[in-house]
């Protein structure tokens, strides 16, 4: 068993912003892996987040980026369950984050059930026609939409897409950390996107 050393705490807590007793214990969990000790905090934001997934979000912020030179923005609306958490440093640091993240990576939706149907339907129907383009059997065809239409999603969504500044981590996963922080229930509820000369989806 590895002796897990107060300086592979300190390592650990500053790639994650977990709590020192969380980073500890995923540690001696992971045998001082610290690679290990990341994915099991955050499989354990993961458990957390289902457990307060059904709770009451009317608190919250709505936050802005603006991107250098005043032809990119982002607003975005994050709930939470208490205005002291609305408060905090790390939720303010996420939605602002958030903001800069949509304005990087042009997401469409939250989520992929809220991906219009019939974007959905085009994307599908362009990919099935390219596969049979290529003369690939049927059976082949319906496993080639699927996989293209799964990176689609990750494309489009927002949960589902790699953070700008971490791609190794997605959203979801992001959001998920936030909530294992604050011990509430937090939710993306709305986001709006604005390009100098660019017809927003929604316009």
């Amino acid at each position: 068993m590895v002796q897990v050393t107060a300086a592979m705490v300190k390592e650990l807590r500053e790639q994650t912003n977990a709590g020192m007793m969380d980073c500890k214990k995923a540690l001696q969990e992971c045998n001082g892996d610290i690679k290990k000790a990341i994915d099991w905090l955050r499989q354990k934001g993961l458990s957390i987040a289902a457990k307060r997934a059904g709770r009451v979000t009317s608190e919250g912020a709505i936050q802005c980026y603006i991107h250098p030179g005043n032809k990119l923005a982002a607003l975005v609306e994050i709930d939470c369950e208490t205005d002291f958490v609305a408060k905090t440093d790390q939720f303010v640091q996420f939605a602002r984050n958030l903001a800069m993240h949509i304005a990087a990576a042009n997401p469409i939706c939250i989520k992929r059930e809220d991906t219009p149907a019939e974007l959905i339907k085009k994307e599908a129907e362009i990919f099935h026609r390219q596969a049979k383009e290529s003369g690939k059997p049927d059976h082949i065809i319906e496993k080639i939409v699927d996989g293209r239409m799964e990176k689609f999603y990750k494309e489009v969504c927002l949960l589902e897409q790699p953070y700008v500044k971490d791609p190794d981590i997605t959203i979801q996963e992001l959001l998920n950390e936030l909530v294992a922080k604050t011990g509430e229930n937090i939710s993306i509820k709305r986001f709006a996107r604005f390009q100098v000369g660019v017809k927003a989806e929604n316009d």
